[in-house]
This record gives C-alpha cells, structure tokens and sequence, in this order.
C-alpha cells in the first residue's frame, strides 16, 4: 500500500518548537517532489512547503517563511517539518503529500495555546 504516516504534532506555547516527521512507504520516496499541506479549524486547506526530490529547492508559504524548515532523508524515506517561533495561528492538521503518488497522507494535530 502507498502510505504517508505523519508524526510528530502535540501542544506547545506560543514561541515553542516542533519537528514533525512523515514517513512515506509503498512507492519511491526519492522520486517524489514533497509537501506539507494543513487546515485550520474551520478552513479551508492551506499548502505550506514544498521540497524538490533531492531537497536542494524549497518553497514556503508566506505565513511560515522563516519559522519554518523542510527537509527530507531519501535514505529513510522520512520528511521533516521543523517548526519554530510557533503561533496560535499555526495551530490545525498537518499532513504530507507526495503528488504523483498519494495526495495525502495520515494527519498529525499541532495546537499552539498557552
């Protein structure tokens, strides 16, 4: 089966740091141009990062450019998102996608409150 499995979300402050992961299994990672992809509460889906397949060009959404990091290991067939300088409003689901392959994968709650 083609599977992403994200991990990695959880409560944290505002100011606070996470790393997700994305594990990707059932075709060929390293093939794979990837993306994080979240929604809000009661939004629509907001893209978030791209990463080409040997992670050497990235792309951010302007809401997160500069907190946030996108990174893969083609060795591990893993993705990272790490997050810094976390807002409220980063607070909803996150999930991967590898388009070509699998839309979406298994989505991984970040909430961001005091």
């Amino acid at each position: 089966d083609v599977q992403l499995q994200a991990s990695g979300g959880g409560l944290v402050q505002p100011g606070g740091s996470l790393r997700l992961s994305c594990v990707a299994s059932g075709f060929t990672f390293s093939r794979y141009g990837m993306s994080w992809i979240r929604r809000a509460p009661g939004k629509r889906s907001e893209w978030v990062s791209a990463i080409n397949q040997d992670g050497r060009n990235t792309n951010y959404a302007d809401s997160v450019k500069g907190r946030f990091t996108i990174s893969r290991d083609n060795a591990k067939n893993t993705l990272y998102l790490q997050m810094n300088n976390l807002k409220p409003e980063d607070t909803a689901v996150y999930y991967c996608s590898a388009p070509g392959a699998i839309d979406r994968g298994q989505e991984t709650l970040v909430t961001v409150s005091s």
